[in-house]
């Protein structure tokens, strides 16, 4: 049985520990976690496939006690030897994959099958199921977005002491664990991607664990009042704490050690958002990359490459 808890690791190397380990603790004990919360690690291998572009892998992965999420893991069609690997978050497979999982015909919206561009450049890439699908068995669509309340607000009712947002990374970092279980998989290459919802998971999960090297976020609002912080499938009541707190994004990106970071921006994040990340101590050019798109909030598929050519340098 594994007892849950926050996955954060030191990396002495990167960080100034006496610094900044009262911030981090602070931000773990915001985020929370949650009691009785123990459950079996089990990760079921459902079925293999190919499409014309990957190999695929879905699995059934155990996110909670009595609860799991349907997983995906893309493969190159060829390669040698160990690779590197990026987590690509979202609401689920589908979507970021660019097929639908149960037809493996492709959907109309490839230019954001994030995780189908990476696995097209020679990465292992792996995405799940968020906890708005796998939390509770609703009578409802999953496109439907009322499902992000409802679920939210039964999760915080069996758990008060945790956070919706501490669900997304707990939930996340199942795929790191995936990942680094996988001898196809080089550990020390690892990064995470993610556009919207999946760029919050993203930057959380990819400060908040040393096993990511790079994080790409794409539209995600890094100042809380751009974006929906205070839905309880986030912070919740918890964001009035921490802006009092003066807790913000750029904090948490400086305890981190300045891993290299890649910011687009659509229309939840603008310029302002470059002041976070240069607040946050990032001076160097090839350790962060910032694009303001300007056009929307879904970034352009030449932006996304540009990005995606980022991480490559830093792999």
């Amino acid at each position: 049985m594994v007892n849950w808890s926050f996955k954060y690791f030191t990396d002495p190397r990167r960080i100034e520990m006496n610094e900044f380990h009262d911030a981090t603790q602070k931000w773990l004990d915001l985020i929370g976690k949650p009691n009785n919360y123990d459950y079996k690690h089990r990760l079921q291998l459902l079925r293999k496939f190919e499409t014309a572009e990957f190999n695929g892998e879905l699995y059934e992965q155990a996110n909670g006690p009595g609860t799991v999420q349907r997983t995906l893991m893309m493969f190159p069609k060829t390669y040698k030897g160990d690779l590197p690997a990026v987590v690509v978050p979202f609401y689920y497979p589908d979507r970021m994959a660019g097929y639908n999982l149960d037809t493996l015909e492709p959907t109309d919206e490839p230019d954001l099958a994030m995780a189908l561009h990476l696995v097209r450049r020679g990465y292992v890439t792996i995405t799940a199921e968020a906890y708005h699908l796998t939390y509770q068995n609703l009578e409802l669509e999953r496109q439907d977005f009322s499902r992000w309340r409802r679920t939210a607000d039964i999760l915080l009712q069996d758990h008060p002491e945790w956070t919706g947002m501490g669900k997304l990374i707990a939930d996340t970092q199942l795929l790191v664990d995936a990942l680094c279980a996988d001898p196809r998989v080089d550990q020390e290459r690892l990064g995470i991607a993610g556009h919207s919802l999946g760029g919050k998971m993203a930057l959380y999960t990819g400060c908040l664990d040393h096993r990511i090297k790079a994080i790409l976020c794409s539209d995600f609002g890094m100042d809380w009042d751009r974006s929906n912080w205070s839905e309880p499938w986030y912070w919740g009541d918890k964001l009035d704490t921490l802006k009092a707190a003066n807790r913000d994004h750029a904090e948490l990106l400086r305890i981190t050690g300045r891993k290299p970071f890649v910011l687009i921006a659509g229309l939840y994040d603008n310029e302002d958002a470059l002041d976070s990340i240069k607040c946050a101590g990032y001076t160097d050019p090839s350790r962060y990359l910032f694009i303001n798109h300007a056009t929307g909030h879904r970034p352009p598929l030449d932006v996304l490459e540009q990005g995606y050519d980022f991480l490559q340098k830093c792999f």
